[in-house]
């Protein structure tokens, strides 16, 4: 045992962290699958994802058949919950017809806590201060800070479920019905098929259970929206075993005193601070504050209480408050507001997603803008791989390539760069710079040029040239300057590490290049005061190139004593 843990000390710190991540997988998938508790935490995540939108993932936990019969068991009991009718003398409502309300008067807002969860509790002491809105435009939700403000509510809390893809719809796809001030601002569903209903009437009645259109209007709805299940009905729970089979998560509900007090329950979840409630948690906080019906309202990232236009919740949305399609909001006098038929005529409905949602498009576009500021540097090692590639020439004028005789046309002279040099003229030619040549005023003599490396930045020599003569040179990529064998005073060229010098006296005796003429010698030619023009077919049209061949156009370029180059190649 002792050498195994010696030898485990001894490994790599990667090959640790596998080793370790490799344990620890194993040790916790046998107990998630292998023990009892394990088991019913499995379950329970997978409850969670149900109820989601993303239903279809919960087989990771427990398989796709049990999560189809999680999923079935759970629409049962929604339905069975919502079948029995509800007694509505089990509520007197107390007449109160005062205007002109304080807050103080109209809510309170309390805190609530849980073991995983915190959240706030909002008393309503006039239930028919309570109506449905709207958002004021078609084509997507609205924020309840928003609602509020610009209704003049005193408080809200979010009421009915939507189609929300990718968890970032833009609020504006209903489920269900839409009910607010007595008229039906929208359902997706014939009158007469029965909905979820979570809603109020006229005289300020929780209704909660699943009616049609028809059925609403006889009982006198005002204001409703759909959702579900329903918690409590004519004062007893539904939920009697388990945890109602929605998992942990935000919550939002709404329960009715036999007073007529409408008490909402807002919960946080999904974070550090509030992982969130069950279900039946919430119907038991309902339960010992004496409500007698209650009903499950949409949670998840949707939940999120506002009193005065402000926050009081933390949503678990990433960007904060969410655009949704109706809430149910507090007014001092209801009947002042009326919520928009934004709905009205409208086939087909988009319920948006991250194509068109605007916090997330500004959010990629600003991590976009970032990576353009902040490119990705190169590394030292890239960096002085390509500065090796384009500062360093190799001298292939030393020797000939594979002892063959290094021929080129006359006129067709090439640099490695692929710049075009001119008999005659200066050893070489910047792209766009020719520079004419410069006249000898020298007798017959004899002498030689000489390479003045001492300029790197190509500048000419200070020493003027000093007369005419032939020699032979030839140039490399590195660029230096020779002269040999001429008659007269000969010029001073001067070389530079980047390829260019300064031309010597140009005249009678100058040298031309022979295309037979062996590496590093030149033949003699007659001369003129003006360089002979290059070909204007560059080097890259020539014969198919191959190294030997650049090499032979490159040493093959014999200058006249003027021209930059470096001493040339030994004759074989």
């Amino acid at each position: 045992m002792s050498s195994t843990l010696r030898t485990i000390r001894q490994w790599s710190w990667w090959k640790k962290a596998l080793f370790y991540f490799t344990v620890l997988t194993f040790l916790t998938s046998s107990f998630l699958f292998l023990t009892p508790p394990g088991g019913k935490i499995r379950q329970w995540l997978a409850e969670t994802v149900i109820t989601t939108q993303h239903r279809s993932w919960a087989w990771i936990f427990v398989g796709a058949e049990q999560r189809d019969l999680m999923v079935k068991r759970l629409q049962d009991f929604n339905e069975e919950a919502a079948r029995e009718k509800q007694d509505s003398s089990l509520i007197k409502i107390r007449n109160r017809q005062a205007k002109a309300r304080s807050i103080d008067e109209l809510i309170k807002v309390e805190d609530i806590s849980g073991k995983f969860w915190q959240g706030k509790k909002m008393y309503v002491y006039d239930p028919k201060t309570i109506r449905v809105m709207t958002p004021p435009k078609s084509g997507e939700g609205e924020r309840i800070t928003s609602m509020v403000k610009r209704t003049g509510a005193v408080a809200g809390v979010n009421g009915g479920g939507f189609d929300d893809p990718e968890g970032l719809g833009n609020g504006f796809a209903a489920f269900g019905a839409i009910i607010s001030g007595g008229e039906v601002i929208y359902t997706d569903q014939d009158g007469s098929i029965p909905q979820h209903i979570v809603g109020f009437t006229k005289e300020g009645i929780l209704v909660v259970g699943k009616y049609n259109i028809f059925e609403l209007r006889e009982m006198g709805i005002s204001d409703a929206v759909s959702f579900h299940p329903r918690l409590i009905a004519n004062g007893k729970p539904l939920i009697t075993s388990g945890d109602g089979g929605w998992g942990r998560g935000p919550r939002t509900a709404v329960g009715q005193k036999a007073d007529g007090t409408v008490i909402f329950i807002v919960i946080d979840g999904r974070q550090t601070h509030s992982v969130g409630a069950t279900l039946k948690e919430v119907q038991d906080l309902l339960l010992e504050e004496g409500c007698v019906n209650a009903g499950n309202l949409d949670g998840g990232a949707s939940s999120e209480l506002v009193v005065d236009g402000e926050l009081l919740t933390k949503p678990s949305s990433r960007y904060g408050e969410r655009r949704l399609p109706n809430a149910f909001l507090v007014y001092d006098d209801p009947t002042s507001v009326k919520a928009d038929r934004v709905w009205d005529g409208i086939d087909k409905i988009d319920a948006g997603g991250s194509y068109d949602h605007p916090d997330f498009l500004r959010e990629q576009a600003e991590k976009r803008a970032k990576q353009q500021q902040n490119p990705t540097p190169a590394t030292k090692t890239e960096t002085d791989k390509t500065k090796t590639k384009t500062d360093t020439k190799p001298e292939t004028n030393n020797k000939p390539a594979g002892n063959k005789s290094e021929t080129n046309e006359t006129g067709k002279t090439g640099t490695e760069k692929g710049e075009s040099v001119k008999s005659g003229g200066t050893g070489a030619k910047e792209p766009g710079t020719e520079k004419p040549p410069v006249s000898g005023n020298g007798s017959s003599g004899s002498g030689t040029g000489t390479a003045d490396h001492g300029k790197p930045d190509g500048r000419q020599s200070s020493t003027p040239p000093t007369g005419t003569g032939t020699g032979s040179g030839s140039v490399t990529p590195n660029g230096g300057t020779s002269g040999q064998g001429g008659t007269g005073s000969g010029a001073t060229g001067s070389g530079s590490s980047q390829g260019s010098g300064t031309a010597g006296g140009s005249g009678n005796g100058s040298t031309g290049t022979v295309p037979s003429s062996p590496a590093g010698t030149s033949a003699p030619g007659t001369g003129s005061d003006t360089p002979a023009k290059a070909t204007e077919k560059s080097a890259e049209t020539t014969a198919p190139s191959t190294p030997a061949t650049q090499q032979n156009q490159t040493q093959a370029a014999g200058q006249s004593a003027s021209g930059t180059a470096l001493p040339p190649a030994k004759t074989p």
